[in-house]
């Protein structure tokens, strides 16, 4: 395809058609892709599930994490043990207090 007779407008309208044609080949291949396996799955007795476990869910994260710390006095107030710490954690050990003594039970 000789792509020197198009012009900036037409070059650019032409990248994005074939962009949107990509992505929806792309989804067409991945349902094909998950019928034939749950098939495969299910010929052995099994269900797609069974072997690869459940789908995570799209743009979710897996959450904050497992509270380990939590202000005496605010349990609203909790902190993962991970990243930065919490103003109310670092006032604390400004204290001269101990992180152990947040932890939650």
């Amino acid at each position: 395809m000789d792509l020197s007779k198009y012009n900036i407008e037409e070059l650019a309208t032409l990248k994005k058609d074939i962009d949107k044609e990509i992505q929806g080949r792309r989804k067409q291949d991945q349902k094909k892709a998950l019928r034939e396996a749950k098939k495969v799955a299910e010929r052995y007795g099994f269900s797609l599930t069974d072997l690869v476990g459940a789908p995570a869910k799209a743009g979710k994260s897996s959450g904050k994490g497992t509270v380990r710390f939590r202000h005496p006095e605010d349990p609203s107030k909790t902190w993962s043990g991970r990243g930065r710490k919490p103003g109310w954690v670092k006032d604390w050990e400004a204290k001269g207090r101990d992180l152990d003594e947040l932890r939650a039970a």
